[in-house]
This record gives C-alpha cells, sequence and structure tokens, in this order.
C-alpha cells in the first residue's frame, strides 16, 4: 500500500482513551491517529476530508492547550443536518478522532465509558463544527475556507472526461494527481489563519 508522500507530514494526534486503557487495548490507552486513518476509513483523500481532519485537530489543540485530549470526553456538534453537504465526511473524522457517536455508538460499560448520544447534527453553532469537553464544559466551534486553496486551473479541463468515465489513462493520472496536490496545499497552509477559524463556544 502507497500513499501520497505528504500523508506522512500531515499533523497526526495523541489522544488518551480510558475505555481502551480500562480492558487493555492500549498501554495507558494512549492511542495515536494519523490522516492515513481517515484516508483509511473514507476510502479516499480529498479537500473535505483534509478540512474535517484539520478543524477537528485545530479543536482540539484550542481546548486541550497543556494537556492530551480525553478520547470519549468530548461532545462533538455539527451546523449542517446529517444529509447536507459534507456533514457526512466532517461527522465521521470527528468521530474516529473524538470516540463521540449517534445513537449506534458504544452504551458504555458499568455506567462510564459511553459514546452514544456525543454526536449531534443541525446544531446553532457559527462554525462547522463544535466541540465540547464534558469535563470542565469548555467549547469551541471551528470553520475552514478552502476557497483559499483552489482547484488548479486543469481541473476545470481534466474533470468533464474523468467524471464521465471517457478520460485516457494518463488523463486519470494526472487528474488524480492535481487533486492530491490540492489536498497537499491545504495541509501546507494549515498555518495561515486565513483557513481555519477557531472561536469560543460558550454554553
Amino acid at each position: 500500500m502507497t500513499f501520497p508522500d505528504f500523508f506522512a507530514q500531515a499533523p497526526g494526534i495523541t489522544l488518551r482513551d480510558p475505555l481502551a486503557g480500562l480492558l487493555g487495548s492500549s498501554e495507558a490507552g494512549l492511542l495515536h491517529f494519523t490522516y492515513a486513518d481517515a484516508v483509511r476509513l473514507q476510502g479516499h483523500s480529498c479537500p473535505a476530508v483534509a478540512g474535517a481532519w484539520l478543524m477537528v485537530l485545530a479543536g482540539l489543540d484550542w481546548l486541550y492547550p497543556d494537556e492530551i485530549p480525553e478520547r470519549g470526553g468530548i461532545a462533538v456538534a455539527l451546523r449542517e443536518e446529517e444529509d447536507e453537504g459534507t456533514a457526512g465526511v466532517l461527522a465521521s473524522v470527528a468521530t474516529l478522532i473524538t470516540g463521540a457517536a449517534g445513537p449506534g455508538g458504544f452504551k458504555g460499560i458499568g455506567g462510564r465509558h459511553a459514546r452514544r448520544g456525543l454526536l449531534h447534527f443541525g446544531a446553532p453553532i457559527g462554525g462547522a463544527i463544535g466541540l465540547r469537553r464534558l469535563d470542565t464544559g469548555a467549547g469551541v466551534a471551528v470553520d475552514l475556507d478552502t476557497g483559499l486553496v483552489p482547484h488548479d486551473p486543469q481541473m476545470r479541463a481534466l474533470m468533464p472526461a474523468v467524471l464521465a468515465g471517457k478520460a485516457a489513462p494518463e488523463t486519470e493520472a494526472r487528474f488524480a494527481l492535481l487533486w492530491q496536490d490540492r489536498v497537499r496545499r491545504i495541509f501546507a497552509a494549515a498555518g495561515d489563519p486565513r483557513l481555519i477559524h477557531v472561536y469560543d463556544w460558550d454554553t
């Protein structure tokens, strides 16, 4: 299995999951996630997946500036309804990282560590996603402007034939290269305050 080289440079995150520690799934409950994990989950890499990854990480950095985030201890809210836009992509990436789940999530064990009911859609928040710590109540809303990193101009000419399944192999290869190059550029721009916007999310 070979991923584009920039996957390895994309920021990863380590969280402590008390449930994983309780059940001996990992030493001290520590779990490390990389962008490649999100790609495996989604089956593809695109600006929406990269954007979801960066927004969740930015939110966790805001909530846990000096400590390891607690997986399973975070509620997640999305502005869009579940069937709107890229809400499903954002939600699944958020669930991967935070553990927050909807009605079908883990019920808990011994009255603790439940993940069910921690993921909500259609929330009245200023950003695309909101994260809230269950222990302190601190909340953060995060938004993303991928328009800051546009597609390569060549994509306009390549896309119709590729999406119609009528492109030559070399055209498909060029399309794929340019597609992932935009994802790479989104990660490269992650430090630009115009790309990711983070706000306090009051109760």
